[in-house]
């Protein structure tokens, strides 16, 4: 049996891009969760044929985001908690009415770096054939630091394949969708970051035999 370590993409991300979390974007990225399975769930449901409606979707949004501010324990005034499901509601529309829509969610690669570090590596969404989507519920162009690793990560382990960023400007009404396409990394970029992903998960993987891994491993090898 072969012992590798593992870790996943956003430990990669977050490790070369720390920054420290306040209220604000804990609120945020509950937001966001919530945005993410909300249009995963919609546009699985229009893959299998299967339309369920505005309300019953932003019912469950409601759930959901009341479960994470209790569990994260929040203060949450009405008005905020009307704010941040209308902006559930204004993604919901955007969404689907853009190019994801109906797409589904690829599996998860390995990117196996020397035959010793695998770093998991999952986008949003992705046509199965040429191209990978990854979204963002904010405007993320310029692309921000953190943004252009995970896009690379996603470069690396889905080789051949054309990305795209997609965000949706939650905090606009009505919300603004913009969709850039994502150069390649170049020989130096790719080095680096390969190296990089090599390093955190010798620091931070955990020992995982590789025969069992149940994910399409795409190897990468780099030296020094």
């Amino acid at each position: 049996m072969t012992t590798v370590r593992t870790l996943a993409a956003h430990e990669v991300v977050q490790y070369l891009h720390p920054r420290p979390v306040t209220e604000r974007d804990e609120l945020g990225m509950i937001v966001g969760r919530v945005i993410d399975s909300t249009v995963s769930t919609c546009s699985h449901e229009a893959r299998i044929g299967r339309r369920t409606s505005t309300t019953a979707l932003l019912r469950e949004a409601e759930v959901q985001f009341d479960r994470g501010v209790a569990d994260a324990d929040l203060p949450m005034t009405p008005a905020g908690r009307a704010t941040a499901l209308a902006q559930v509601a204004g993604v919901l529309k955007a969404f689907r009415a853009s190019p994801v829509f109906g797409l589904s969610r690829p599996k998860s690669r390995m990117i196996l770096i020397n035959g010793e570090i695998g770093v998991y590596a999952q986008p949003d969404f992705w046509d199965a054939r040429t191209r990978f989507y990854e979204m963002k519920s904010y405007r993320p162009v310029p692309m921000p630091p953190d943004v252009a690793t995970q896009v690379r990560l996603f470069q690396l382990a889905f080789p051949g394949f054309e990305a795209r960023l997609i965000g949706f400007a939650r905090h606009l009404v009505p919300v603004e969708t913009t969709l850039a396409a994502v150069p390649p990394p170049t020989d130096a970029e790719r080095v680096a970051l390969l190296r990089a992903a090599r390093d955190i998960g010798r620091e931070k993987g955990l020992p995982t035999v590789l025969e069992y891994v149940d994910h399409p491993i795409i190897p990468h090898s780099v030296d020094g």
